[in-house]
């Protein structure tokens, strides 16, 4: 088990799976460095905006280094691409993809000292296509090139980075974008082969793994944590 001095940083990890992945993290061993608007353990920070994140960043990294990242947090902005508006992708680039890669080059001197990182960044099955995801499935599908180029240029490094595509996972994001009484929520949770919702723990799960000190063999990967909906459809 790792020692209370190794940190990791969780980026919206004060709630839904963020919460759950800190969580983790504790019963890990780990102690968990929140970057959150709020939460009481956090450091209260607008990762959209890159000098909030910067000053933020600064801040963890004061009290020494840290050498574990889980890039968590996300907005997901729905809407069809003909409707989706460029303030709203702007947005998502921001907060979904750009926070990612601050986050990333902020921690990477650190990792590299230590000739040990692990980077591990949340995505969502909707990289691989979703309706009125336009700005959401494209800012997370470039977290997963973003993690196969830090997987290629610091594996020699003792660096590994991978990345987790949730499904439909009970929490507030996915409620606020597929409200409950929508045929088209209802049509998203008969499609899941093992036929239930996630949970943000199944989530947190994941990240454990790929935290973990002797995951070091594995970088550059996808995680589908989808209930197999990345496999198929079944049929209602």
């Amino acid at each position: 088990m790792p020692s209370t001095a190794e940190r990791v940083l969780v980026t919206g990890g004060s709630h839904g799976i963020g919460a759950a992945i800190t969580h983790r993290c504790r019963q890990d061993g780990y102690e968990p460095v929140i970057l959150d608007q709020e939460g009481g353990d956090a450091i209260h920070c607008d990762l959209s905006d890159p000098s909030s994140t910067a000053e933020a960043l600064e801040q963890a990294l004061a009290d020494g280094p840290i050498t574990r990242l889980v890039n968590n947090v996300g907005a997901v902005f729905p809407r069809s691409v003909q409707e989706q508006t460029l303030g709203e992708f702007d947005a998502a680039v921001a907060l979904n993809l750009r926070s990612a890669l601050q986050c990333v080059q902020a921690l990477l001197p650190s990792m590299q000292e230590a000739h040990f990182g692990r980077i591990v960044s949340v995505s969502s099955r909707a990289a691989l296509g979703k309706e009125l995801r336009a700005a959401y499935a494209s800012t997370k599908a470039g977290l997963l090139g973003l993690t196969r180029v830090i997987a290629l240029e610091e594996g020699r490094n003792g660096i590994t980075a991978n990345a987790i595509g949730p499904g439909p996972i009970t929490s507030d994001l996915f409620r606020q974008a597929n409200p409950d009484d929508s045929s088209r929520t209802r049509a998203i949770i008969e499609s899941v082969p093992v036929q239930r919702m996630g949970t943000p723990e199944d989530v947190s799960h994941a990240a454990s793994y790929l935290l973990d000190a002797r995951s070091g063999f594995v970088t550059g990967q996808t995680l589908y944590v989808c209930g197999g909906m990345t496999v198929g459809r079944v049929d209602v």
